[in-house]
């Protein structure tokens, strides 16, 4: 199996830790172990006491058992844990799809959702989100004249990653009820629930369907990416299986500090979720003034959920040679359209850390001296 290179993490190797703005992460603010220790201090103690050996393949019970309480439906045994959503993704696109195959997968949208199926020898067809006057729009008409007789996974993604779309509760239970129909699992990432705008968290797959296959991580809604800690959550036991025998062939077990972090993070996550949120809503209220300022350069379709959007500039030099341009001259990194496989003028901004203020200035303090504004 031939990958092709991750386009997004190819930049950011490049750039993420030189360039002083980024304008373009896709996390929620994160903080330092004391900072979330402090939610619980009597588990300091216990936190040094960690025992360093292998951990459970499947993932340490305490965790699982916290994961399984954010849905409403799922058992402690139908949750596995993995190294962040990355692993969780490949390894499904790995074991559940094979040569002559069809996935539907949305678009755009994290890379590995696509490529990894390509690179297994499936094909994959794209369903895209569309740009609205206002907002990112999805058309289930087309979901379903997409639908083959071999078509076996439907991937989506809400809030989505890059253009801030989410689903409706009405549209998870059309999706729910054409995968039904036509007997077809869905891979369904999630990992930006809880910071939808409208304040409504919106069912989770894994609750509805049982061919669903719900991805989570401690990474982008809470904001703890250096914990390495994802999940999958299904009821499925076929897919359960084969998802644990595939961590015997990558990570075969978490990281022990890393497991008990995410747990205290998690017996905390209103709170936590809650704090994202109001740096999300607060960095929204800037945005919106910045790009109510220069309607006639951007195309600014309101994020409805996640830390990211999807902009469309107005300007006569390619996108991708701008954002190249940008963060050598300026410091400011942003991610072009080409990066998503797409070829219109766009970027993804990142609205959830607490420096987003301080970076759009200095992207706008670039537009200037390049007399574009």
């Amino acid at each position: 199996m031939k990958v092709n290179d991750f386009k997004s993490e190819v930049f950011f190797e490049k750039h993420e830790f030189s360039a002083p703005y980024l304008l373009s992460q896709s996390d929620a603010e994160s903080m330092t172990i004391k900072e979330l220790l402090d939610y619980e201090p009597w588990e300091r103690e216990k936190f040094l006491n960690t025992w360093l050996g292998y951990t459970e393949v499947p993932g340490a019970p305490d965790l699982r058992a916290e994961i399984s309480k954010l849905y409403k439906s799922i058992s402690v045994d139908e949750i596995i844990v993995h190294a962040g959503a990355e692993e969780a993704i490949f390894n499904f696109m790995r074991v559940m799809l094979e040569k002559g195959d069809h996935m539907i997968a949305m678009f755009p949208a994290y890379q590995s959702a696509y490529d990894v199926a390509s690179a297994v020898g499936a094909e994959v067809t794209r369903w895209w989100i569309k740009a609205g006057k206002d907002e990112w729009l999805v058309d289930f008409g087309e979901l379903e004249k997409h639908i083959r007789p071999n078509t076996k996974v439907i991937y989506v993604n809400s809030p989505n990653n890059p253009t801030g779309f989410v689903f409706t509760e009405a549209e998870i239970c059309r999706l729910v009820e054409i995968a039904k129909k036509h007997d077809i699992y869905i891979l369904s990432d999630e990992v930006y629930h809880g910071l939808e705008l409208d304040g409504v968290r919106r069912p989770l797959l894994a609750d509805l369907y049982d061919k669903a296959v719900s991805v989570n991580v401690m990474s982008k809604a809470y904001g703890f990416a250096g914990l390495r800690i994802g999940w999958t959550a299904t009821k499925d036991k076929y897919t359960c299986d084969k998802l644990t025998k595939a961590k015997h062939y990558t990570t075969v077990c978490n990281s022990a500090p890393s497991e008990f972090l995410a747990t205290l993070a998690l017996r905390n996550s209103e709170q936590i979720i809650a704090r994202n949120l109001k740096i999300l809503r607060d960095n929204m209220e800037i945005a919106d003034k910045f790009f109510a300022k220069y309607p006639k350069l951007f195309e600014y379709r309101r994020l409805r959920g996640g830390t990211i959007g999807f902009l469309k500039m107005n300007i006569e030099q390619p996108i991708d040679d701008f954002c190249v341009r940008l963060v050598n001259e300026k410091g400011v990194l942003l991610l072009s359209a080409g990066i998503f496989d797409t070829e219109e003028q766009y970027f993804r901004m990142g609205f959830g850390r607490r420096n987003f203020a301080e970076a759009l200035g200095k992207f706008e303090e670039y537009l200037i001296e390049e007399k574009i504004v």
